[in-house]
Formats: C-alpha cells, sequence, structure tokens
C-alpha cells in the first residue's frame, strides 16, 4: 500500500472517530422547541398505522395549525423513532436516526467535493483537501445545533437529498437518460421544502463543471440554452412538485412574518451574520432576539447589501476560470440555499441557527478550494521546506479540533430545557420568548418565585404571547391564585384564538377545579383546529370516561389504573404522590422506585422517598434520599426542604435521648 494511501486511511477513521466522540454526549439530549408539536404532542405518530395518512394529510405533521407544512416524511421518521424507542421516555432513537444521516451526509460531501475539485483541477492532493471539507463540516460547531434539534432532522434530511441527487448526476452519467439523478430531490421534497433549490444548482454545476462555462457566458444565449437544456428535467422536476407541496399544506399554515419588505431588508446582514459564524461560531443562539430593520439607511442595511454585493462579484470573477470555479459555485449555494429562509417569505424568526446547515455546505466548497489552491500553488515550496507542511497539518489540526471541542460544548448546552434556555436568556437578552422558556424550566423544578421573575421579564419584551399567557396562568394556578390564574388563560385565549395548547391548558385547569363541562368546550375547540393534539384528546377521554363511570374512583385508584396501562416514570411519580396524600408512605416509596428503575436519574423521585422516609420518621433513609436527588439536581428547593426537615429532626431526636 503507498504511503499517501495508508495516511488517507488513517485520516478518514480518524475523522469518523473525532464525529463519534464530538457527539458522544448528546444521545440523551431532551426534546427542544417545536419538538413540542411536532413530535411530544403529536398523536399520529404513535401509531404506524397512521403512515399513509402523513402524505394525504399535513395536519398529521404538527399539533400547531400554524405549523401544519406538508413534511410527510419527516413524520414517518418520527414514528419509526417513536416505535424503536417505545414511546417517548427516551430520545436515543430520535438522537441516533439523526446522527446516522448526518454521517452518510458527510460521506457524500466528500464524494461531491472531490469530483468537484478533480474537475476544476488535477492534483493528488485533491482527496485530502476534499476530506478536510467534510471533516471540517462534519464537525462544525454551527451544525450542532440542527443535530441536536430533533424536528430540524428535515434539514439534515433534505441536505442529504441534494448532495446524493448531485452525485448521482457526476459519477452516474449512464443514468442520466432514467432520471435517477430526480429521485432523491423528490424524496428531499418530502422532508422540507428548501429540497427545490436542486434545480438551480444541478443548472450551476452543469454550466461550470460540464460546459466549462462561466457567469458572463450566461448571457450568451447559445451558452444558456446549452446549459439549460441539460437541467431542464430538474427545473420542471422542481416547479412541479414545489405546487404540489404547496398545495397540500394546511390552509391552517402561515410562515409567521410581518412586513415582507422590512423582513428583505434584514435578509442581507443576516446573510453576513451567518458568513461570519462559518469562520467564528462563538455566539449561537437557539432562539434570537434579532428584530426585522425598518429603516432603509440603517447602517446594517447598508453593511449586509455591500457584503452580498462583494461576494456575488467574487463569484462572478472565480468563474472565470477552471480552476477557480468551486469557489463560485461554492459561494452561489450558500446564497441560494438561503433563499427559501431569507427571500420573499417572512418567517417568524428573522434568523435562526439552523439555517446555516444547507448553506454551509457551498461555503465549505469555496472556502477549501480556496485554501486547497494556496497549498498547490505552493507546492514545490513545501516540498522543499518540512515547516510549511507542517504549518499545514498544524492549522488543519487547531480548526478541526477547535470546531470539535464547539460542537461538544453546544450539545451539552441543548442537554436540557432549563441549560438551553439559560443560554438563550444570555445570547439573546430582548427575545421575550427565551425568558419564558426558561421561566418554565424553573417552575419545572417548583422554583415558582424564579419562574415568575422571568415571565414578568417576558411579559414586558411580548405582551401579546399567547403561550406566555398560558404559562403564566398554570404558575399562578400552582401557587394557589385561581382569579389570577383564569385571567391570563382567557388572555391566552384572546392573543391565541387559533392556538390549541391555549384552549388545552385552560380545560386542564378548568377540570381540576371541577368545571368539567367548561372544561369538555375548550378541549373539543382544541381537537377542531388540531386533531394531532394528543394531550387534548387523552384529557377528554378521561373526563367523559369520568363521567361514564357509575362510581368515581379514588385518586390512588385512578393513579393504579394509569401507571398501568401507561407505565411510564411520570405516572409512577403521579401514583406515589397519591399514596403520599393517602398515608400509604411505604407504597408511596415501591412507587418511586418504580419510577427510577424507568428513569434512573429521576431527581423528582428521590424527592418523593424523602418525604415519605420524613413521615415514617426514618430520617437517616430521608437524607440518603435527598443527598442522591441532589447530586441530581442541586436546584431543587423541595428536595432541600425535605433535607433540612430531615436533618433538623435527626438532630433534635439525638438531643432528646
Amino acid at each position: 500500500m503507498k504511503k499517501g494511501n495508508l495516511l488517507f486511511i488513517i485520516l478518514c477513521v480518524t475523522f469518523f472517530m473525532a464525529l463519534v466522540l464530538t457527539y458522544s454526549n448528546h444521545f440523551h439530549n431532551a426534546f427542544h422547541f417545536d419538538d413540542s408539536h411536532t413530535i411530544v404532542n403529536n398523536s399520529f405518530i404513535r401509531d404506524m398505522k397512521n403512515i399513509p395518512l402523513f402524505f394525504t394529510d399535513s395536519r398529521t405533521f404538527s399539533s400547531n395549525p400554524m405549523n401544519q407544512s406538508y413534511r410527510p416524511l419527516t413524520t414517518v421518521t418520527f414514528a419509526v423513532d417513536y416505535r424503536l424507542g417505545n414511546g417517548l421516555s427516551s430520545t436515543f432513537y430520535f438522537h441516533l436516526s439523526t446522527f446516522i444521516w448526518y454521517i452518510v451526509l458527510c460521506i457524500l460531501i466528500y464524494l461531491l467535493f472531490l469530483n468537484i475539485i478533480n474537475t476544476a483541477l488535477k492534483h493528488e492532493w485533491n482527496r485530502f483537501i476534499a476530506l478536510f471539507g467534510a471533516a471540517w463540516y462534519g464537525l462544525h460547531t454551527a451544525n450542532a445545533e440542527t443535530v441536536n434539534y430533533i424536528c430540524q432532522r428535515a434539514e439534515v434530511l433534505s441536505t442529504l437529498s441534494v448532495v446524493t441527487g448531485l452525485v448521482i448526476y457526476a459519477y452516474l452519467p449512464k443514468w442520466r437518460k432514467l432520471f435517477i439523478y430526480l429521485i432523491p430531490f423528490i424524496i428531499g421534497m418530502l422532508f422540507k421544502e428548501q429540497t427545490v433549490i436542486f434545480a438551480p444548482l444541478l443548472f450551476l454545476y452543469i454550466l461550470f463543471f460540464e460546459k466549462q462555462f462561466s457567469l458572463r457566458d450566461i448571457f450568451n444565449a447559445k451558452h444558456f440554452i446549452t446549459a439549460l437544456k441539460a437541467s431542464l428535467p430538474a427545473l420542471i422536476a422542481c416547479f412541479a412538485m414545489a405546487l404540489f407541496v404547496l398545495k397540500m399544506a394546511s390552509p391552517s399554515f402561515a410562515p409567521g412574518g410581518a412586513s415582507r419588505f422590512h423582513y428583505l431588508l434584514t435578509q442581507p446582514f443576516v446573510m453576513l451574520h451567518y458568513f461570519i459564524a462559518f469562520f467564528l461560531p462563538f455566539n449561537l443562539s437557539a432562539d434570537s432576539d434579532w428584530k426585522v430593520f425598518t429603516n432603509i439607511f440603517d447602517d446594517r442595511v447598508i453593511t449586509g447589501i455591500i457584503f452580498v454585493s462583494i461576494m456575488l462579484y467574487i463569484a462572478y470573477t472565480t468563474s472565470k476560470k477552471r480552476e477557480t470555479r468551486p469557489v463560485a459555485f461554492g459561494i452561489l449555494w450558500f446564497f441560494l440555499a438561503l433563499l427559501p429562509s431569507s427571500g420573499f417569505i417572512p418567517l417568524a424568526e428573522v434568523m435562526n441557527d439552523h439555517r446555516m446547515f444547507f448553506p454551509f455546505v457551498g461555503l465549505m466548497l469555496g472556502v477549501c478550494q480556496t485554501f486547497g489552491l494556496l497549498v498547490i500553488k505552493r507546492e514545490d515550496r513545501s516540498k522543499s521546506n518540512p515547516f510549511i507542511k507542517t504549518l499545514v497539518f498544524i492549522t488543519a489540526f487547531v480548526v478541526l479540533t477547535g470546531h470539535s471541542y464547539g460542537a461538544y460544548t453546544r450539545n451539552e448546552v441543548w442537554h436540557t430545557g432549563e441549560s438551553l434556555w439559560h443560554d438563550v436568556t444570555l445570547k439573546s437578552p430582548l427575545n421575550g420568548r427565551g425568558m419564558m422558556n426558561y421561566g418554565l424550566a424553573q417552575m419545572k423544578k417548583g422554583n415558582y418565585p424564579a419562574a415568575l421573575e422571568y415571565f414578568e421579564k417576558a411579559l414586558a419584551l411580548t405582551p401579546y404571547y399567547s403561550y406566555l399567557h398560558i404559562n403564566l396562568g398554570i404558575l399562578k394556578g400552582a401557587m394557589n391564585k385561581p382569579f389570577e390564574a383564569e385571567k391570563y388563560f382567557k388572555n391566552a385565549l384572546f392573543y391565541g384564538p387559533n392556538n390549541p395548547e391555549a384552549y388545552y391548558f385552560y380545560a386542564l385547569w378548568l377540570k381540576n377545579n371541577n368545571r368539567q363541562d367548561e372544561a369538555v368546550s375548550l378541549l373539543l375547540h382544541a381537537l377542531e383546529l388540531s386533531p394531532a393534539h394528543g394531550p387534548a384528546q387523552n384529557l377528554l377521554n378521561e373526563i367523559r370516561a369520568h363521567r361514564q363511570s357509575p362510581k368515581s374512583k379514588s385518586p390512588v385508584e385512578a393513579a393504579i389504573e394509569k401507571s398501568k396501562s401507561d407505565p411510564t416514570a411520570e405516572n409512577y411519580l403521579n401514583l406515589s404522590l397519591q399514596y403520599h396524600k393517602a398515608g400509604r408512605f411505604p407504597d408511596s416509596i415501591h412507587a418511586c422506585n418504580k419510577a427510577l428503575r424507568i428513569k434512573p436519574g429521576y431527581d423528582l423521585a428521590y424527592n418523593n422517598i424523602c418525604a415519605a422516609y420524613n413521615e415514617l420518621k426514618m430520617w437517616d433513609k430521608a437524607i440518603n434520599a435527598c443527598e442522591k436527588g441532589l447530586r441530581i439536581n442541586p436546584d431543587n428547593r423541595l428536595m432541600k426542604n425535605n433535607l433540612d426537615r430531615a436533618v433538623n429532626e435527626k438532630a433534635q431526636q439525638g438531643k432528646s435521648r
């Protein structure tokens, strides 16, 4: 085996191991953000028999009517992962499947880069340049946002579809007459709409690398028609699929943006931000606080337009020479891939970090070809001067390890809702949704004062946000302030009349306050808005079953039945709570132990065990349970209170002796 071949194999294996190690800490990260309505609350993914329905009814994609776009194959992958993981108690299979496709994408990116670089300039180092590009992309810190965000696996799969179509077209020219290269594109359109960019990318690939034309040749009618004719099947297929996907979207689907003009004013500067993040991904945020620019003379608007103009000029210039055409192709890929999110359709968020995933494939190609040409042109000097070769390897090593560390760190940020939204409050302090979600994490811990503090901060930033009023209603209900709770629930309905969550949580509060008739009316409205809303359907069934029962069950009996029919850690925890209220403390401990067998790191179960042992006056066991729980979640105030009681009672008992 030649020395170069051995080195290449070693580098391939090293990159694969680095990729696995980089993402080794992300496989149990929580569901976040849009995962709630596309996965957690989506009742359709819980039965594989619903798969045919995914392709005929876009309402199956999300329990939120405004997000019901047509992405049936994405929903299929969620249903498969739900089945493999036996529910939602673990996110492992959801993350595993995304990661596997991500590895496949990196392999195909290498093949695409190698083909394009070889077409531009034949050299023995090309495979190393292509491998470096694929490795850098795979380890890129910004990509961790997409890989961790389960709902956004659609980005991974649609990007994979585009790259696969280009690889098939490039490597298997004999298959072109059968239009095999269009199959990945058609599949990709069922993952996410941005796959439509395949057609213009294929046109540019043919223009630059098959016909050896430049951007200037587009203005030559003969050359333009030659390239257009070769890419015409893809253009027709893209147009047809785009119409089909738009037609299949739910009538309730809404992008969420406001002024198209202001959105367009903002996007050039957003593109500059993405470009900088490619090289310096230091300020990533899961939910930015950027707002649209309303002044056409804003410095940021002008700066963004200048940036786009300069980049397009570079693309035009580099397209003239064969060896620099990959740079032009990469730059144009970057801008074309941003069109679905930075084009004429204003979206609810001005920018999102996961939107960089698809464009960065092209930008990576352009950057790697630029540095590759710099190295190749200094080949003679590097061969005679080992220091230069060493410097190149050290630079590549620093770039890859730096991004690997950054991605590993971002995985930790995405681990829980609390860690993610705390990061958002620091990076995007003017984001009311970020403040609300961090407050929500505090409310789940029982830290009500902190939750109220962040909810009030959010209210000052987003006073008309329906979800915020829902959470304020839940918090006020938990704080035993029913009048304030109902006020916020009604506000949520007023500000979000098409939000099924507002109806569901208000109904849940009404049901818990013995107002079942009102609750049923709200639940029916929620299900009319969103048939996929699983929690609303479950609550409605529960109320109806309770009404039909000749003898109402005690809370303990209902909890026992629930834990038997759906043996989750949460249901066993609820059973332990009902046992505790009934004074059956040993049974409460036993139920918690069952919860811990399902979810070993469940701090709330340790809290209930501690509370039960306190009632049994078994102070040592109470202390032991609370200490275990606090090692998992040091901020659990309820557990700290139970621990303080056990320690104080034990001390008092010692004094009395």
